[in-house]
């Protein structure tokens, strides 16, 4: 890695879904007050309401999305198209 790219402020990071207590640690320069202890090191902790491993896209739980309810919703809104 080259010296002097990257910022002052580049460390380990724990970032923590909320929604799982996932935690994982990477670089980042993200700002952080509070800070968490894993494996007996102390890191400054990020708090995330959703990761990898709690995203539908990325487990593979899906939710199910009411598509003709949104189109009726926009039709009785803003009329039908006139064909």
């Amino acid at each position: 890695m080259k010296k002097g790219i990257h910022p002052e402020n580049y460390r380990l990071v724990a970032f923590k879904d909320m929604s799982n207590d996932d935690v994982f640690i990477t670089k980042s320069t993200a700002p952080s007050k509070e800070k968490i202890e894993v494996d007996g090191i102390r890191y400054p902790l990020v708090k995330l309401e959703i990761s990898r491993t709690s995203h539908p896209y990325y487990t593979g739980k899906s939710k199910l999305i009411d598509t003709a309810g949104r189109i009726d919703k926009f039709n009785s809104k803003y009329g039908k198209p006139k064909s």
